[in-house]
């Protein structure tokens, strides 16, 4: 939990809100619930669980379900390209490798969290039509739906970062 807390506070700027601990249903067994605030009113938490029966589970989302690590993941908005930007150099600063990528309708930086999990931050660069609906509606309804070319990826390296402000 300390690496969470230091990654979702310190890397992401989030606030610890709120903490619950209390007994599970397992005789001896206990767990935190830590909440944080995202920055913009919504609110995220974390277990810290002390309970005989969940002990040695792989908390990754998808790797722990035998996904690629893209496969689930946490994603917060970003009120701009330039916030964006910021995020990910915070990251970075914090020792956070990062790895951006422009969609064509919006652009997303990406890290792993202390517990294997990929988050994400995006913003919008354009605006959704009604051409982008019929699109994503045929590409539903698609059993052999038509290929895109995928985007380039552009890696940022946190060894390659300045230090983070103290």
């Amino acid at each position: 939990m300390a690496a969470t807390h230091r990654f979702y506070t310190e890397a992401c700027g989030f606030e610890l809100k709120k903490a619950v601990v209390a007994p599970t249903d397992a005789p001896g067994g206990w767990a935190k619930h830590l909440f944080y605030d995202t920055g913009d009113g919504p609110m995220i938490a974390f277990w810290e669980l002390h309970d005989a029966r969940m002990e040695g589970k792989d908390t990754a989302i998808s790797t722990g379900l035998g996904f690629e690590p893209w496969v689930n993941h946490l994603a917060f908005a970003a009120s701009s390209v330039e916030d964006l930007e910021a995020r990910r150099d915070r990251w970075l600063a914090n020792g956070h490798d990062a790895m951006q990528i422009d969609h064509g309708f919006c652009v997303s930086t990406y890290t792993m969290d202390p517990n294997g999990i990929l988050v994400e931050y995006c913003v919008d660069t354009r605006p959704y039509t009604e051409e982008d609906k019929r699109h994503a509606l045929a590409a539903l309804a698609a059993t052999e739906p038509e290929m895109e070319d995928p985007p380039v990826p552009q890696f940022f390296r946190a060894k390659d970062a300045q230090p983070a402000p103290a």
